[in-house]
């Protein structure tokens, strides 16, 4: 089953990401041309689970994930 694409950072911290990230920072320009990608892509995503079962984490958190681990040069998931 494949798992939502909504945010839940409100459920473990006070201090709203948004708010920490500048309005000029690259990043927010990546994000926007990211998410017209992922909305393209989602019938795609669909079609590639099960209706039943656990919910998986959401495919395009997955990607977006992976965008930050390249950019940053960060050499493991576990240190996202």
């Amino acid at each position: 089953m494949r798992g939502g694409d909504e945010r839940t950072g409100e459920l473990f911290s006070y201090v709203d990401l948004e708010d920490r990230v500048r309005r000029d920072h690259p990043l927010r320009a990546i994000r926007l041309i990211v998410n017209e990608a992922l909305v393209s892509l989602e019938e795609e995503f669909a079609a590639l689970y099960s209706p039943i079962g656990r919910p998986s984490i959401a495919p395009e958190k997955l990607l977006r994930a992976m965008l930050l681990q390249a950019f940053y040069s960060i050499r493991s998931e576990r240190l996202l």
